[in-house]
């Protein structure tokens, strides 16, 4: 699997997928900076993202930065011994701390090692991020793409880029999800960077970061 690590990957990746997909070269033309987003694999990664479901980026990086002040170091065994105060003290809902505290659980006592998970290919990790409480295909998805590099997994749930896709092709209302993967899969194998485009064309274009945490 050829990750994507760097932004000379990206260039590659992009210019492929203008040939893949012509209408791409004008969505480029506007998406200005497309940025890595890349970041370590493991517990701190994957938090950020479950953090970032559902909420704006902005309230996201608040509750991420007073978590990481709270916990510190942010490892499964601290997350378990500091308990469900320091997330309740973050300000993540009750869902979100669910999530944390089964994740912490399920690497302390070795049921998932994400190190490994990154090496499996999108689907095998995917289905193994998925088997746990409250993380949903969103997640497993952005996890991958941004903390393995993985260059082939599209997170059609995400709002940004059904609305980014909708404004570039002037489709009628924002894509659902389904429908969003469904015109995603010419763009394989390089979906990812396909994303990244499409989140910093809903930036140039709405004025506002809205790529989750990376």
């Amino acid at each position: 699997m050829k990750r994507i690590e760097t932004e000379a990957d990206i260039a590659v990746a992009l210019d492929e997928l203008v040939l893949i997909d012509p209408r791409l070269q004008a969505v480029r033309e506007h998406a200005g900076r497309i940025d890595l987003r890349r970041s370590k694999p493991g517990l701190v990664s994957l938090a950020s993202v479950i953090i970032s479901q559902q909420v704006s980026r902005a309230s996201a990086q608040a509750m991420f930065g007073r978590l990481m002040r709270s916990v510190d170091p942010f490892t499964p065994a601290q997350v378990l011994a500091n308990g469900i105060d320091a997330l309740v003290s973050a300000g993540l809902s009750r869902a979100k701390q669910r999530t944390l505290l089964a994740l912490a659980a399920s690497l302390q006592e070795g049921r998932l090692d994400l190190q490994s998970l990154s090496d499996l290919s999108s689907e095998e990790a995917i289905a193994e991020l998925t088997a746990l409480p409250g993380i949903g295909p969103w997640t497993a998805e952005v996890y991958l793409l941004t903390a393995a590099g993985h260059p082939d997994v599209f997170p059609a749930g995400d709002v940004a880029l059904q609305a980014a896709v909708g404004q570039a092709f002037r489709l009628e209302g924002r894509p659902d999800s389904r429908n969003l993967a469904a015109v995603a899969e010419m763009w394989r194998p390089w979906r990812s960077v396909a994303a990244r485009l499409f989140w910093a064309y809903y930036r140039e274009m709405r004025g506002r970061e809205a790529a989750p945490m990376a």
